[in-house]
């Protein structure tokens, strides 16, 4: 507990070094080409008038995002000043998001390892999740949360809301027990499952190869010569019914989707499939912490089969790990159907995969958990000495690792901007600010002298060039 509280003491001071990046300004204030989903939630415009603006099936993501900074880093400036409440906010939201999902899968990891035998088994499975989660180290090819706090919310939030979710039904298939759930938590269900299709492609996405797997499943148990009256128990009382809405907000969604004017380009889907496989190896190839950890779950999987045949749990997290390798096939093979962006030039990035690197984390962490309550003696003796070895490398990488960016200059430029008294400020040209590029016109920074008068780090609209 102490180790992973440091853990995110050590987070937050990684995050809160990071610059804000050139989507924060116009998704939050908003720019023009973003208020239209606003004012259309649920894409009613697309469906009725075929139209096609930015965002389309992304209101949620907008909403929360706009809502979060426009009010908390105003709170913190009880605490701090302007300057120093924007990077605060930054740090508080990415911490927290990478806690949630922490927190949450180890619950997950706990109750797919077989062994809920006291309240300390619950840490156990956080010890072997937390030193995975990367801000720096292997950050670019494993990190959930992003060094751009944008992402964290269209990317790493939605998907710790998926895995809330997910919960129930998860409950109930790991137990083999009909889904029942009183009034409030259906009501709940149903609000969080709406508030997920619309929260972007990446929630969507994965919930589409669940339900194909859920699909399979079904389709495997039944080519068993097993009767519909004697299906899985998980699959009877409300589990059906949720999923099935579900399922058609999903639908909506992605073809609400389908007029995102940010998905325009000019690749065909033969293009799109040949650049996947350089894609994979670039991912692959970028650092060495993802082949370590696939190597570690290949290595868990050859000790869990191993063991006797008849141990309890062995061939449920040995089936865990196919089901897994499933999920991970489909859903790359799929990122061409909508996983290309000009920034993402080979579909496969860290923020494209999550709900894999997720899966994985998952794989593993139940494949070790199960090993650790398992082996004895001398095999548990030298499996604990490797893992332990195993996890001190993510955290060295993690912490070690001096962060690729810093927002020094960031902070000295809004600086400039707070204590110049000139209508049109030149600020030095050492780095961006609220912007992706460099901007020499100060008619382009229209949206950032208000965003920075409204956080109350200039007194007036100050437009500025460099």
């Amino acid at each position: 507990m102490v180790l992973v509280a440091l853990d995110l003491l050590g987070t937050y001071w990684q995050n809160v070094q990071l610059p804000l990046d050139g989507d924060l300004v116009p998704t939050v204030f908003p720019a023009q080409w973003y208020s239209q989903v606003l004012h259309d939630p649920f894409g009613w415009a697309v469906l009725t008038k075929n139209a096609t603006y930015a965002g389309t099936n992304r209101f949620f993501a907008h909403a929360i995002m706009g809502l979060y900074w426009k009010q908390v880093p105003r709170l913190l400036q009880y605490f701090t000043t302007p300057v120093n409440s924007l990077y605060a906010a930054s740090a508080l939201f990415n911490t927290g998001v990478q806690a949630l999902i922490l927190f949450v899968l180890a619950a997950y990891v706990r109750l797919g390892g077989g062994r809920e035998c006291s309240p300390w088994s619950y840490w156990l499975a956080v010890a072997l999740l937390f030193p995975l989660f990367q801000t720096g180290g292997f950050y670019e090819q494993m990190g959930i949360t992003n060094q751009a706090i944008t992402y964290t919310f269209f990317y790493g939030f939605p998907i710790a809301l998926l895995l809330l979710l997910l919960w129930p039904f998860f409950q109930a298939a790991q137990r083999n027990q009909p889904l029942y759930l009183p009034l409030w938590r259906l009501v709940c269900l149903m609000l969080l499952m709406v508030l997920i299709a619309f929260n972007g492609p990446i929630c969507i996405a994965a919930v589409a190869v669940l339900l194909l797997c859920i699909g399979a499943y079904w389709v495997w148990h039944q080519r068993r010569g097993l009767s519909a009256a004697r299906c899985p128990q998980w699959l009877r009382g409300q589990t059906l019914p949720l999923l099935g809405l579900l399922s058609v907000l999903s639908i909506y969604s992605l073809y609400i989707g389908r007029n995102n004017a940010e998905n325009s380009h000019t690749h065909t889907f033969g293009q799109l499939y040949q650049l996947l496989p350089t894609g994979v190896y670039l991912e692959l190839k970028m650092h060495w912490g993802l082949p370590l950890l696939l190597l570690a779950l290949l290595v868990n999987a050859q000790l869990v089969r191993r063991l006797p045949s008849d141990m309890p749990g062995r061939q449920r997290v040995l089936n865990s790990i196919r089901w897994f390798a499933l999920f991970a096939l489909v859903f790359i093979l799929l990122l061409p159907f909508g996983g290309y962006r000009s920034y993402r030039p080979y579909l496969v990035r860290g923020d494209s995969i999550l709900p894999v690197l997720l899966g994985l984390f998952y794989a593993y962490g139940i494949s070790a958990y199960f090993l650790l309550h398992h082996l004895s003696g001398r095999f548990k003796t030298s499996y604990v000495t490797a893992l332990t070895l195993f996890l001190l490398v993510f955290v060295y990488a993690d912490s070690a690792t001096k962060m690729q960016y810093n927002n020094d200059c960031q902070r000295w430029a809004l600086d400039q901007l707070s204590h110049s008294a000139e209508p049109v400020v030149r600020v030095a040209p050492s780095c961006t600010v609220l912007s992706w590029d460099i901007l020499t016109d100060y008619h382009q920074t229209e949206l950032q002298a208000n965003m920075l008068c409204y956080w109350g780090i200039t007194t007036s609209p100050k437009p500025y060039y460099q």
